[in-house]
């Protein structure tokens, strides 16, 4: 093994034991841990590019392959699905076969899913009624590979960085997926101008899922690494999944993270999902809902980044999270309020951009979170089923949503399709959604509270440092 000396040192610990027995335990980290964010982070913008291509050229999509609305809206739905039961599955496979069966997995199907994707568009092979089909089966495919690709952030962070960068690559890696959201919002309106264009729309959309299968089939070698970062990296997935899967179901803490996190990232997928119905009712326009979805998502992107760095020296977990949660609460009772009005196009865009600046920034320091009160409870299984939870309590939102909207029957400033059951008003429903978060964020700032068990732990064998009188340093190798 090439070992080059860098900035980055380990120190040499001791096995905790009878004193003759104490074995040194040397820390290290690798270069390689680079190349794998960058794998990891390539698949999961790949992998939300795939979830919301059809989202924005929605009714081209329709057009080219004759079919109705609700069949394209199926092309999304089939993710939050698919997800749920899938999401336990997944975790299983991440603590109990590895990061590398995990990611490898998740590149294929998410590669297989998208080329399978393009043969419904591939003219000589005369599918007929059947391209659709296609689409479908691609697209759960797709979908199948989501709880791999949301879930292997935390778990990377654990086994290959250093606790002192742990929050910064799992902020790296877990915000790559809104940003092909954000790309997805952007590109493919920009490709399809006609529905003639679909075709190369779905083209390019493969690329990247084949370049991420490329990368993670020939570059990732190791289940983990040869030497561990941290001490916690050495006790990763102690626990077998289903002795895990009982301790996080009977650890109040984290429970309470699990419903009230969980809360939160189905709220956003709600608002992200119905803004530009919620908005057109007031009369603004398909391209400012979309300026606002993208403003919602930049500022989320450059506030978990700035918070993950905070994190990353601070440690104040709870404390960033309880003040984030407050703040998103504000927001979207300034989105309810302002969402009634008419021409107020600078206040809107002003909230969505704070909505996502504090809303988003909570994500990835909430996924350090539940492994700092779930430890030694593996990452894939504490993540896990805070996604799964959030799935199910956003389609839970959403129906709730949908049902408390109120048919408008003169609405003469709409730029809604009328003809697609005419124009709906929001405004109960963004009430209760704002007064949901306020109620969930109340409840976690006054109930949640726990130790950083990860944290803990390293520290208590940071104890052992020179006990034998030496203390050594190990290169970045």
């Amino acid at each position: 093994m090439d070992e080059e000396t860098t900035g980055d040192s380990e120190t040499l610990l001791e096995k905790p034991g009878p004193a003759l027995l104490r074995k040194p335990v040397l820390f290290r980290t690798y270069r390689r841990r680079w190349f794998l964010l960058v794998v990891v982070c390539l698949l999961n913008c790949s992998n939300a590019m795939l979830w919301l291509t059809f989202a924005p050229v929605a009714d081209k999509t329709a057009a080219y392959f004759h079919i109705s609305m609700d069949m394209i809206n199926w092309l999304s739905l089939v993710y939050l699905l698919i997800s749920i039961p899938f999401g336990l599955v997944a975790t299983w496979i991440l603590d109990t076969m590895g990061l590398k069966c995990a990611v490898i997995l998740s590149t294929w199907l998410n590669m297989v899913g998208s080329v399978i994707r393009t043969f419904s568009v591939i003219g000589f092979l005369s599918l007929g009624s059947l391209t659709y089909t296609y689409l479908f089966i691609g697209q759960c495919l797709c979908a199948l590979a989501q709880p791999l690709v949301i879930f292997s952030p935390t778990k990377l962070a654990a086994l290959w960085f250093p606790d002192h960068q742990r929050t910064t690559a799992n902020m790296i890696s877990s915000m790559s997926n809104p940003l092909g959201i954000l790309i997805a919002n952007l590109l493919s309106p920009a490709l399809v101008s006609e529905k003639k264009d679909i075709p190369l729309m779905l083209g390019l959309y493969a690329v990247p899922a084949v370049t991420a299968c490329i990368l993670a089939t020939v570059g990732v070698h190791d289940k983990v690494p040869p030497t561990p970062p941290s001490a916690s990296a050495t006790h990763s997935t102690s626990q077998p999944f289903f002795t895990g899967l009982k301790m996080l179901l009977r650890n109040k803490p984290y429970v309470i993270l699990m419903v009230c996190f969980g809360a939160g990232i189905g709220m956003f997928t709600c608002f992200s999902a119905l803004l530009e119905q919620i908005l057109c009712v007031k009369g603004y326009s398909d391209f400012f809902a979309g300026l606002n979805g993208a403003l919602f998502t930049v500022f989320g992107l450059l506030g978990a980044f700035l918070l993950g760095l905070y994190v990353d020296k601070t440690r104040k977990f709870i404390e960033s999270t309880k003040v984030c949660f407050c703040l998103t609460a504000l927001a979207s009772i300034a989105f309810a309020v302002m969402s009634r009005f008419r021409n107020q196009a600078i206040p809107l865009a002003l909230i969505s951009s704070l909505f996502g600046f504090v809303g988003f920034s909570i994500y990835p320091v909430a996924m350090e979170l539940a492994v700092e009160c779930s430890y030694p409870v593996g990452e894939g299984t504490s993540t896990g089923l805070i996604f799964v939870s959030s799935q199910i309590q956003g389609v839970i939102l959403m129906l709730l949503l949908q049902a408390l909207t109120v048919q408008i029957s003169a609405a003469p400033f709409s730029t809604c399709d009328i003809e697609e059951g005419g124009a709906l008003d929001w405004t109960v429903s963004t009430l209760v959604m704002a007064g949901a978060c306020s109620v969930v964020a109340c409840f976690y700032v006054i109930f949640f509270h726990t130790d950083y068990k990860r944290l803990h732990a390293e520290a208590s064998n940071a104890t052992s440092i020179n006990k034998i009188g030496t203390e050594a340093t190990a290169p970045e190798a």
